[in-house]
């Protein structure tokens, strides 16, 4: 197995990236959730540890679907990449601006003072939850997703062969890039700033990204069960009006209590539930229609394939529906409740989407014809098991901080740091079991195709 043009390795630049900040982001939120139990354990405060958290989930995701696009656009437009160099550039550019970021981070969070105002920005840090990156940040990180699309849409102008898989794929990446433009402006009007900030956070996550999955998901339900191309690309078109429909309707399930009209309450509540449902339905149709052509020989990709779509639909879609109806998030808003969400749907919709594209590529890419796939499956049940275990952990701790607070009417600290005290020990234990998976997934990575023969028995 080996990959039918040579610039499709330029993914394993991208992927290695993004494994490495992977273990950074883990590690990362370990120590976040140490915090919460001893908030002077580190050097940093909190909230600059979770802002390392959450931007590195952000990045390292973005890597990986990188990697897998330039994987993916040159094989289904049968050509080279249109501009190697320009990939390479785009690459070295990013992980320069990123850890420029980051560094940035670092010295605000030991320096307060260093965030300094220039020409009406603030220079390390905007200070606006998850999308904290300064402005020049932002215009490189947009620089960057212009300049990857330039190079795969010249790829595929090199044959003119337009595929379903390929369109879609660069369709979400632009669509991508065009939701992140609205953060880049705030309002002093809090009604009209979080409006915009919610066309990043949730058309991001919910749209461009939504898409994405689609398209690299049909691509390896190909290659692992050689499953129809018609049959993948029918769902796939489905999964695009669903999002596009359900997945910007959809965003009325974050405008509750900030001044917008009630209609939007059960716009978005109803329809935000309904975007992974294609893709699970896919990946049903897809195993019913090759029963018999089925011939599976990267065993690994097609597991995690699979865990993708099933976790995407339980993380994303009924992780979310728990709490996005009026009723029930009139209560649960902004509890511990969303976080569980936002950790099972980050879990099974993306973290598994590259991971999946990892182990259906990657063997290509270093043309290993087999290999051992027990570190895979270990790496897998490991990092599962010890995410359901968070994810219901922090669930128990909403429903507490729902009882207490806005029932009782007690404190937040109280709550925090008495009744939910035991909620935080079992998180840290259960991240230190979802740091084991994530160490050997890594390890993994890094040996896959590079061991001794008789090593891969």
């Amino acid at each position: 197995m080996t990959v039918k043009y040579q610039s499709q390795k330029i993914a394993q630049y991208f992927y290695t990236f993004a494994v490495i900040l992977f273990l950074v982001q883990v590690v990362v939120g370990i120590i976040a959730a140490i915090q919460f139990i001893r908030p002077d354990i580190f050097i940093l405060n909190f909230n600059t540890i979770r802002t390392l958290h959450i931007n590195a989930l952000v990045v390292w995701l973005l890597s990986g679907l990188m990697g897998a696009t330039y994987y993916v656009v040159p094989e289904e437009s049968e050509t080279e990449v249109w501009s190697y160099p320009l990939a390479l550039f785009q690459f070295w550019a990013t992980v320069v601006a990123i850890t420029l970021v980051v560094l940035g981070y670092i010295w605000m969070g030991l320096n307060p003072q260093a965030n300094i105002t220039v020409m009406g920005t603030q220079l390390l840090n905007e200070g606006r939850e998850y999308i904290e990156a300064p402005r020049w940040a932002d215009v490189l990180i947009v620089v960057s997703v212009l300049l990857f699309l330039f190079n795969m849409f010249m790829t595929m102008m090199k044959t003119r062969k337009w595929t379903g898989i390929q369109g879609v794929l660069l369709f979400g990446l632009l669509f991508l890039a065009l939701m992140y433009l609205p953060g880049m402006f705030y309002s002093k009007n809090m009604i009209k700033d979080q409006f915009w900030w919610w066309w990043v956070i949730h058309l991001w996550v919910e749209g461009s990204w939504e898409v994405i999955a689609g398209a690299l998901l049909a691509f390896m339900l190909m290659k692992t069960i050689g499953a129809k191309r018609e049959v993948l690309e029918k769902w796939m078109y489905i999964e695009v009006g669903l999002v596009l429909f359900t997945g910007i309707l959809g965003t009325g399930h974050h405008y509750y209590f900030i001044g917008t009209p009630k209609y939007w309450h059960w716009i978005g509540g109803i329809f935000s539930s309904l975007e992974p449902v294609p893709l699970l339905l896919m990946v049903w149709d897809a195993f019913r229609t090759t029963r018999e052509a089925r011939n599976v020989t990267n065993k690994p990709g097609l597991f995690y394939t699979v865990a993708h779509a099933i976790f995407n639909f339980v993380g994303a879609g009924l992780w979310g529906i728990i709490h996005t109806l009026p009723q029930v998030n009139k209560w649960t808003h902004g509890t511990q409740i969303t976080t569980a969400h936002g950790h099972l749907a980050f879990y099974g919709a993306y973290v598994l989407l590259v991971i999946s594209m990892i182990y259906v590529t990657l063997p290509a890419i270093r043309g290993v014809k087999d290999y051992n796939p027990r570190r895979a499956y270990l790496a897998f049940y490991w990092m599962t098991i010890s995410m359901v275990l968070i994810v219901l952990t922090i669930t128990g701790a909403g429903m507490v901080q729902v009882y207490m607070e806005r029932l009782m009417g007690l404190d937040y600290v109280a709550v925090k740091t008495t009744y939910n005290l035991w909620f935080w020990i079992l998180r840290a234990i259960f991240g230190v079991g979802f740091l084991i998976g994530v160490s050997i997934f890594v390890y993994d990575f890094f040996m896959l195709g590079r061991e001794p023969a008789e090593q891969k028995a």
